[in-house]
């Protein structure tokens, strides 16, 4: 049997992923959820919503993720507020990488091909990327949240990183801001100016870190991250 064009494999693949996030966002919009996106406000949602709750949270930032305009970050604040630290942020994580991976595959499906026969020699997009340097590429986005959680994803996807290290960089990069990001929901209820003071400060440490690793190439550190080796 001939197997589809690639056209028709990529149409059907687009087509499919869009119906299931529209079925997300009619779910989660039939059953009120708030436009406002406060954390207090979704996580009172989330609560109205009894056992529902966790579920329509890994859908909400699984759709937050694979759509990309939707903030994850209050998501992850109103789920440390509606479950509690650990559980708010372990929900929040298994949506995030749900949503990362799908992003991923699709970008890989969709655009790696093309990338990969035009830039063949290419450190990041060629057949011999640099798995080492697109594994801490995909660490430091992570760690730094100003970088779309999406965008990310779908640019990884046409890189030569593999699947594994992907959703390895993800998961180490996102859990240092997701464990801040869901104490927020009950911290800013008590005190906003120590919440905002915690988070510049993280902010600060992980955006300074890849410059520190650059100036101090022979660093402990770096030697422990093989920086100081040269790429193959």
């Amino acid at each position: 049997m001939k197997a589809p064009p690639s056209w028709v494999f990529k149409t059907g693949l687009i087509a499919t992923v869009a119906a299931i996030m529209a079925g997300i966002w009619w779910l989660l919009q039939a059953l009120g959820l708030p436009m406002s996106f406060s954390p207090s406000g979704i996580a009172g949602w989330f609560n109205s919503q009894g056992s529902l709750g966790p579920l329509l949270l890994l859908l909400l930032m699984t759709l937050a993720v694979v759509v990309g305009p939707i903030p994850t970050l209050p998501v992850t604040a109103a789920a440390g507020l509606a479950f509690g630290l650990l559980p708010g942020a372990l929900l929040s994580i298994v949506g995030a990488m749900a949503g990362a991976m799908i992003a991923f595959t699709l970008a890989r499906l969709l655009g790696r091909e093309a990338l990969r026969a035009r830039l063949p020699s290419n450190p990041l997009f060629g057949h011999q990327g640099s798995q080492r340097l697109l594994l801490l590429t995909v660490l430091v986005t992570r760690l730094v949240p100003i970088f779309s959680f999406a965008l990310v994803s779908y640019a990884a996807g046409v890189t030569a990183i593999t699947t594994g290290r992907f959703a390895l960089g993800t998961m180490v990069g996102m859990l240092p801001m997701t464990l801040v990001f869901a104490s927020l929901g009950r911290a800013f209820e008590l005190n906003p100016l120590l919440s905002i003071m915690a988070v510049v400060a993280v902010l600060t440490v992980m955006s300074l870190l890849p410059w520190y690793l650059n100036r101090r190439r022979h660093s402990r550190l770096a030697h422990w991250l093989h920086l100081d080796e040269p790429e193959k």
